[in-house]
């Protein structure tokens, strides 16, 4: 059975749940609210403060939506009770982001200035110059602006400039040795 399929999800307080017939969920909380559909062979049961995830048989397909449906089911409790967040900075000498009203505008070494509009429901903050915070509550939309965000310049093995992860590593290379 699928270690993370059968671990219960915990529901905190101030989140509501509602499951239809054709296991579309819809979850509350204070940061938000985010739907989806699930297929309709997984069984969903909510109890008092408790989802279970069940499968009908123990066919490949039904173990892999099972891990999978729960994981997803976790990411929207998670979300719209604490949200989600992902930092990025910018390496390299002029490269900067600032905010203009709601949009993000990049100055990352081309001749013009990228700029970024974020959907509903999600949030770019830029603390200092060189750094920006996307927020939300869907995990999958905060990961998905950050890597376009991260797509406009990454970040190069020689000298390390770029747009990059909080965190990341770049494995650096040695540049050409002249004769």
């Amino acid at each position: 059975m699928s270690r993370v399929g059968k671990k219960p999800i915990e529901i905190p307080s101030g989140v509501t749940i509602t499951v239809d017939g054709n296991n579309n969920v819809t979850v509350k909380g204070p940061k938000g609210e985010l739907s989806r559909g699930f297929n309709p062979e997984i069984g969903i049961n909510v109890e008092e403060n408790v989802i279970n995830v069940t499968r009908p048989s123990d066919s490949k397909a039904h173990r892999a939506l099972h891990g999978t449906t729960r994981a997803l089911l976790s990411n929207m409790v998670e979300g719209v009770s604490k949200g989600y967040e992902k930092t990025l900075e910018l390496v390299g000498v002029g490269y900067r982001a600032q905010k203009q009203g709601n949009k993000l505008v990049l100055n990352v070494g081309y001749s013009h200035p990228v700029e970024f509009e974020p959907e509903s429901g999600l949030e770019i903050e830029v603390p200092s110059n060189t750094k920006v915070i996307v927020k939300g509550t869907s995990k999958e939309r905060v990961g998905a602006l950050a890597a376009n965000i991260r797509d406009v310049r990454p970040p190069e093995p020689y000298k390390g400039k770029g747009i990059r992860y909080e965190g990341e590593y770049v494995r650096r290379k040695e540049g050409k040795t002249g004769k």
